[in-house]
């Protein structure tokens, strides 16, 4: 095994991978004016010049960077005004640190010293193809959000708030969102029908999970498909059937139908979760308090219901965000009196364009946050629970 040295790179091998990562960045603000081919071009030539000139100057870095963030923040602002100078700031900020992170080989510090320069480059390539996938899907969330806080009716950026003037910002979408009574309706509507359809899905779909995780039942695999064919077969199918169904049964209309519809999706996100759970659950637990003379209900409640809680919380959790993100079902099932909060979004984009939207899709993202960064806490402590991380 060949330990590959960590020197200084030559000044034509930072220019190259400088000019690459000016190239990125160029076609984003080249596209925003209007020519992205002439961004990547000024970014991958600039990025190249800088990495090429500051290469044999690392023992200079830290005035460097500070001059190279001074002058690109001063150069955006001469000419677009302060929107520029923050974006100046961080492509200043970004260079500097890029260049001399090239030039002095840190970017091998955290790796094994024996990788070739093949393996360095994939392991590099794979992160960069992450972090584009992961700004490909989070950067219309990040598009929403500000333009919640538009004071003008427009779904696009005003001149105002590119200018960070604050009469371009305003509260009122918000405020409407709190004072109409068309969309208070329906708030109520989803929080009156999500907690009743995750308390459902986790009472049926937590039986289910522990009745199929037990080696003596028939038939496990063909009744775990049916379980969870709710997530797997198209929406439209699944409402449509339900539509049928429920109209048949006198279910179609009613609070208590749109909350069972809501249930049958939900219930596969708990079992999927809380089976995951129970592969590492030490059934000899169970076997030992049924020896000291406990009975089923017993041994569920004080053995094995403490170690799959996080599990049964996830797969709640998972279940509520489903019930109360839901649009399609709700439609075939439910009437005027069931109008749920995305029923109403959607009736907003297509009878009216109205930018409350914006509003409720923030604060559902924040309630989404939220909600995931509980399911990471649940998922850490199951782990610890079950001795596959450090507590």
């Amino acid at each position: 095994m060949t330990v590959t040295p960590v020197e200084n790179q030559t000044p034509g091998f930072v220019a190259a991978v400088a000019a690459a990562a000016g190239a990125g960045f160029g076609l984003f603000i080249g596209t925003s004016q209007g020519s992205g081919s002439m961004g990547v071009l000024i970014g991958a030539i600039l990025m190249a010049v800088l990495g090429f000139a500051f290469t044999a100057m690392t023992d200079k870095e830290k005035p460097i960077r500070l001059a190279l963030l001074a002058a690109f923040i001063v150069a955006g602002f001469l000419l677009e005004g302060l929107p520029a100078a923050v974006a100046g700031g961080l492509f200043g900020w970004f260079a500097g640190w890029f260049i001399f992170w090239l030039a002095t080989s840190r970017y091998r510090s955290h790796l094994a010293p024996y990788l070739t320069s093949g393996q360095v480059l994939w392991h590099f390539t794979f992160r960069v193809i992450c972090g584009a996938i992961f700004i490909f899907l989070i950067t219309p969330i990040l598009v929403v959000m500000p333009l919640s806080f538009n004071s003008q009716d427009f779904f696009t950026f005003t001149p105002e708030m590119l200018r960070f003037d604050p009469a371009g910002y305003s509260l009122k979408h918000y405020e409407d969102f709190f004072s109409n009574q068309d969309w208070q309706n329906a708030l109520w509507n989803s929080v009156k029908i999500a907690p009743m359809a995750t308390l459902l899905s986790v009472s049926f779909g937590t039986l289910a999970a522990i009745g199929l995780s037990q080696p003596h039942v028939p038939f496990r695999r063909a009744i775990m498909a049916v379980l969870i064919s709710p997530m797997i077969v198209p929406l439209i199918i699944s409402a449509a059937g339900m539509y049928f169904f429920y109209s048949r049964i006198g279910l179609q209309g009613t609070y208590m139908g749109v909350v069972l519809a809501h249930a049958v999706l939900g219930i596969p996100f708990v079992i999927i979760t809380v089976t995951a759970t129970l592969v590492g659950f030490d059934r000899s637990l169970t076997r030992a308090a049924a020896n000291m003379g406990a009975d089923p209900v017993t041994t569920f409640f004080r053995i094995q219901m403490p170690l799959i809680l996080p599990g049964v919380i996830s797969g709640g959790l998972f279940a509520f965000i489903t019930s109360f993100d839901e649009v399609v079902v709700v439609l075939f099932v439910g009437s005027a009196g069931q109008k749920t909060l995305p029923w109403q979004m959607f009736i907003g984009m297509r009878e009216q364009i109205s930018p409350t939207i914006l509003a409720v899709a923030t604060i559902l993202v924040a309630i989404s946050v939220c909600l995931l960064t509980t399911l990471e806490l649940l998922r850490r402590r199951s782990e610890r629970l079950r001795g596959m991380s450090p507590g």
